[in-house]
């Protein structure tokens, strides 16, 4: 770690900033990880896009069809490719805490930047806010690295801002990535922006984070190499921008990628979005690879609607 644990939310308040992308996983076509594609992944993102740091290992990297030494293995190739040219935040979300403090461990261990780890399905709960301050201060009191929170409708409840209010006071909890309804983020703003970097997945709402709530982090998802390329590097731009406080200007380059939002999501099936973004890599020259059960593969017609959406995007490749 490059902090100590007291100094982590001053730490994060200083470095953690800019695009961060939600990293995929690519596999080969007997399931098992691609390595060398991974490799090529992220020297394209960070040589060629600047993204400034990688969400190792979540819902987009397919965690869940993983073992957890593959996630481990997932944290020391990255921390190694990266090279200190990006930071990264390792994903520990798992149902057992034995896990997730075993990961977190490990995060720490290896030189990660930091770690996240989403709010757990509660079975049969329906006032959860003590269980999950519970939940978090143990987490935090076995490791020392910066700790974002995520909270994201799958968990089957969203933590209110009072609640996130609350666990912002952990020492080591230094963010949230808050996949909610834009009041409920906006009104954690203010609750806590003094405390933790509070961000949300929608590349879309972004901008207006940006500008209208003065956010220094997109904490994140596959927009900044999806709808980016070495030679179109639109959403760097604008945020560049916004963060310059050229709002008019942002605003600007922002809705010329429109066609490109619009391409992707009519072109992505149902039910498959892993393979459907894979897919979309792969026609922009990244390794997209083979998703793992039980997750579904596009079907050729699938892949033609895709290839045809692409091709009309507007998206610059040279």
């Amino acid at each position: 770690m490059k902090y100590q644990r007291k100094d982590a939310k001053a730490h994060s308040r200083a470095t953690m900033r800019g695009i961060w992308a939600a990293a995929n996983t690519p596999f080969t076509a007997d399931g098992a990880i691609d390595e060398e594609g991974y490799r090529r992944n992220v020297e394209h993102w960070i040589s060629d896009l600047g993204i400034d740091g990688l969400f190792i290992a979540g819902k987009q990297g397919e965690f869940f069809s993983m073992s957890v030494d593959e996630r481990k293995r997932m944290f020391d190739l990255s921390v190694e490719a990266a090279g200190g040219r990006a930071q990264t935040i390792m994903s520990c979300s798992d149902q057992n805490m034995d896990v997730v403090i075993d990961l977190a461990r490990h995060a720490q261990a290896c030189g990660a930047d930091y770690i996240v780890v989403h709010a757990p399905i509660l079975h049969f709960f329906k006032q959860q806010d003590e269980t999950l301050l519970r939940y978090y201060e143990a987490i935090a009191s076995k490791v020392d690295i910066g700790m974002a929170l995520w909270s994201h409708p799958d968990s089957g409840y969203l933590m209110s801002p009072e609640l996130c209010n609350r666990l912002a006071d952990i020492e080591t909890v230094v963010a949230i990535k808050y996949s909610v309804p834009r009041a409920m983020y906006k009104a954690l703003t203010a609750l806590a922006g003094d405390r933790i970097l509070v961000s949300t997945a929608s590349e879309e709402e972004w901008l207006d984070n940006v500008l209208e709530l003065g956010w220094q982090l997109y904490l994140c998802s596959s927009p900044p190499y999806t709808l980016q390329t070495k030679a179109d590097r639109r959403m760097a731009e604008y945020t560049a921008l916004a963060f310059a406080g050229k709002a008019e200007e942002s605003r600007a380059v922002s809705a010329s990628l429109q066609g490109v939002r619009d391409a992707f999501r009519k072109s992505k099936p149902a039910e498959k979005p892993h393979a459907h973004q894979k897919y979309w890599q792969e026609l922009l020259g990244q390794v997209g690879g083979a998703v793992r059960q039980p997750l579904l593969e596009l079907t050729d017609a699938e892949k033609r609607l895709t290839r045809a959406a692409f091709e009309e995007c507007g998206l610059k490749l040279r």
